[in-house]
């Protein structure tokens, strides 16, 4: 078993028209289709098996994004699996502009589904099989949540029953294991988790599956857990502008293995020091973010205090985006300092575990 694959994740694309104008928003959507193509190029020189986005496929859900995105994927050389992000059905009916929450798979027939239902799965390779779940759940009261609803669980169950001998590769836009320290409790971090993530751990972890591939957070991380890694990818739209490529090989009675790249788009035309520019793009606003991570709990440091820390932490959001980052910020009172270094990609003795952007994963 040997075969290639890429991941792009949150590209948020948005033709011209539909660019936000508000200057507060966190990523570089102009940028958007310029660097979807340069990635899509790059890949298009590769032999690769197949192509997985997991969400935040369209800046808001518009009909007009949807359409281009819908029409390029259905050009590339190789297959291409999709699934909703947040942003991608952002309301249960469809407006002048934007489509439905039950639309989303009627854009993306070419992209896995094969029906109506907002799930799916097919298998793609020889004994390897991917599952594109939907996290998006609307409440009665029409609010948007990160969840697998009744229907979509029992669905994976009764699947997960039938194919335990093949390699599952899950995807799904909410996070699944925690990426960051207390993310779960977390005021700021639980809304990029999946509300019931406990219970589709617990039915992947029957079947034997041991990879699951999401987005939303915007940041390079691999996590681990229960026997199961996560490898979320950063958005293509936001520092450092990341995409992977990995590699999977089973040699004759040996284990599994995934060899995991990571590229940036680094220039774009009419961007051309594009890194330099999206750090500076966070870092500017990353004051009024990183007052609230400091009065929060756990650390619930007064307003005063957090607003002179906070210029120090310009470019934190920066580093743990771009994965394998190292904390340590000695000039800090030391419990915030150790609160900080729990950020640190390190192993539970301290030194450097550096794999969230390129490693080499043994199953």
């Amino acid at each position: 078993m040997n075969f290639r694959f890429a991941v792009i994740s949150d590209p948020h694309v948005a033709v011209p028209h539909t660019i936000p104008t508000h200057g507060n928003r966190f990523h570089l959507v102009e940028v958007s289709i310029l660097a979807l193509e340069k990635v899509l190029n790059h890949l298009e020189q590769l032999n690769l098996d197949f192509l997985l986005l997991p969400g935040d496929l369209t800046q808001d859900g518009e009909i007009d994004n949807h359409n281009w995105l819908s029409k390029r994927l259905q050009s590339l050389p190789f297959p291409v699996f999709v699934v909703p992000g947040n942003h991608d059905v952002p309301c249960v009916d469809p407006t002048e502009a934007k489509i439905g929450f039950h639309q989303f798979p009627s854009y993306y027939g070419h992209c896995g589904y094969n029906s109506q239902q907002l799930y799916y799965t097919q298998e793609i390779l020889p004994g390897v099989r991917i599952i594109g779940l939907n996290s998006n759940h609307f409440n009665q009261e029409g609010k948007q949540l990160g969840c697998l609803d009744d229907e979509q669980l029992t669905w994976l169950e009764n699947l997960l029953a039938q194919v335990k001998d093949q390699l599952l590769l899950v995807m799904i836009h909410h996070n699944v294991i925690e990426h960051l320290p207390g993310q779960s409790n977390h005021e700021l971090g639980k809304r990029y988790m999946l509300d019931n993530a406990s219970l589709l751990l617990k039915l992947l972890k029957s079947a034997n599956c041991q990879l699951i591939f999401t987005g939303h957070l915007h940041v390079q991380d691999v996590a681990y857990e229960q026997g199961i890694y996560e490898i979320t990818t950063g958005s293509l739209v936001s520092y450092p502008h990341p995409y992977r490529i990995i590699e999977v090989k089973r040699p004759t009675n040996g284990s599994l293995s995934l060899n995991i790249t990571s590229h940036r788009v680094k220039s774009v035309p009419g961007w051309e020091n594009l890194e330099q520019i999206s750090r500076q793009w966070l870092g500017d606003r990353s004051f009024g973010f990183m007052v609230k991570l400091l009065t929060a709990s756990p650390l619930k440091i007064s307003l005063e205090e957090a607003e002179k820390l906070a210029p120090v932490l310009r470019d934190f959001w920066s580093d743990i985006a771009a994965g394998d980052g190292l904390f340590d910020f000695p000039q800090f009172p030391p419990d915030v300092r150790d609160y900080f270094q729990q950020f640190s990609a390190v192993k539970s003795d301290g030194t450097p575990a550096l794999i969230d952007n390129h490693v080499l994963l043994n199953l």
